[in-house]
């Protein structure tokens, strides 16, 4: 059976531990969980490649096993629909471009 739910590819970009994850799946909505998207069909590269990636690897190997994810909203950058699948990355976040969600003032 083809349908098009299926067929989507979509690009997650988050923060984790100071750390900004790229990564693609098959399917992202919103939780049940409030405050909370899941992910489920993490895409990684095949193995037969001839030019490992070893951030991709390192990811394939904390996600090996996982059947469904769930990230924080707050963390999430953005998420976008693509046509197909790219490298996965991990890079440095720069706390310059992070802004701390408002709260209110300390009554004091």
């Amino acid at each position: 059976m083809s349908g098009h739910a299926t067929d989507k590819i979509y690009r997650i970009v988050y923060i984790n531990h100071a750390e900004v994850f790229e990564m693609y799946a098959s399917h992202v909505y919103q939780s049940d969980m409030w405050g909370f998207i899941e992910v489920e069909g993490w895409m990684f590269g095949e193995r037969s490649q001839v030019l490992v990636d070893p951030g991709e690897e390192k990811l394939k190997g904390v996600f090996e096993g996982v059947k469904r994810s769930y990230i924080p909203m707050n963390a999430i950058v953005r998420i976008d629909e693509v046509d197909k699948r790219g490298a996965v990355r991990v890079s440095e976040a720069k706390v310059s471009n992070i802004a701390a969600f408002p709260k209110p003032p300390a009554k004091g």
